[in-house]
């Protein structure tokens, strides 16, 4: 054990004696060349090995040496023997060579989404409208070891969480223009009028826009929400009323505090004392996929790379 503390020691002041004399630098080719050499204990066969002449290879092992201040390797005209020092170096360059390409391929990895986490918010539109589920499934398959962590808001809550940087990905209605966020839309889903089950138009086999004027309707309170309102746009304010969630809709519905303009995918939430009805004349609901612009991270980029060949296919 003292003998190596003493080698040790003596590759300090190597080091510096050698750096102070050649400003020289280890590259991580010299320690892939020195392992070579000590694995193969000859030159020519190292040299092979790597795919270099056998003199760039003496050549590459000096410099080594240079920069570590003394031999490494004992030559004889059979055979090559580590030194001390080259006895104690050998363990080390293997060890800091697996560190290098582990390194490699976990950037790599991560670039590619292979690797890392991702944050996904959403409304319960986008959820139940299966769009949500089979992105991330066919996502997950690709990229089983990314962490996937999912939060539930309304749409304002999403643009928000975006811009802040608490949610890396939001599936949503339209959230409007926001600065810094980028939207693609994925689908657009007729909207339909959810009514309580004991109104007139329960059972109707259509209701207009204009049937729907006089009624007090209930939409999202969300200002980014506003494709709601804006498809009765000729109802007076006093004759709204409003909630923060797609459950809080249809709450007020079932209460019978009015009747609600929902995605046509809400047909398939049974709440009790709820109808459905089709809405003629009202435009499609875009549903949206939305991300920080200039977004870098790989897990992000595939997701919205797996999302726009599933929209597209």
């Amino acid at each position: 054990m003292l003998g190596h503390r003493i080698s040790v020691q003596s590759i300090d002041t190597m080091n510096t004696s050698a750096r102070t004399m050649g400003d020289q630098h280890m590259e991580l080719r010299h320690l892939r060349y020195f392992i070579a050499v000590a694995e193969e204990q000859n030159f020519g066969r190292a040299a092979s090995r790597l795919f270099i002449s056998q003199s760039t290879l003496s050549e590459q092992i000096r410099s080594l040496e240079n920069e570590v201040g003394g031999p490494l390797l004992l030559r004889t005209s059979r055979r090559v023997e580590l030194t001390e020092v080259g006895d104690l170096l050998l363990p080390e360059a293997r060890r800091a060579l697996a560190q290098t390409d582990h390194a490699l391929q976990t950037v790599r990895a991560s670039l590619a989404g292979d690797l890392g986490s991702i944050r996904v918010g959403f409304s319960g539109v986008a959820a139940l409208g299966g769009l949500l589920g089979g992105d991330l499934r066919t996502f997950r398959m690709a990229h089983p070891l990314v962490e996937i962590s999912l939060l539930e808001a309304a749409p304002a809550v999403l643009s928000d969480h975006l811009v802040a940087g608490v949610i890396d990905v939001a599936y949503s209605p339209d959230l409007g223009d926001v600065e810094g966020i980028v939207a693609r839309s994925a689908t657009r889903i007729s909207p339909i009028v959810a009514v309580p089950h004991d109104h007139p138009f329960a059972g109707a086999e259509s209701v207009s826009l204009a049937d729907l004027v006089d009624q007090p309707l209930i939409a999202f309170a969300s200002e980014h929400d506003a494709w709601a309102v804006d498809l009765l746009a000729e109802v007076s304010p006093e004759r709204l009323r409003s909630a923060s969630s797609t459950l809080g809709v249809l709450a007020l519905v079932s209460a019978g505090s009015g009747v609600a303009v929902v995605p046509s995918v809400l047909e398939c939430v049974a709440m009790p004392g709820v109808a459905y009805a089709p809405l003629t004349g009202a435009a499609l609901i875009a549903l949206v996929i939305a991300s920080r612009s200039g977004e870098t991270a790989g897990t992000v980029r595939e997701l919205l790379r797996i999302s726009a060949e599933r929209s597209a296919g």
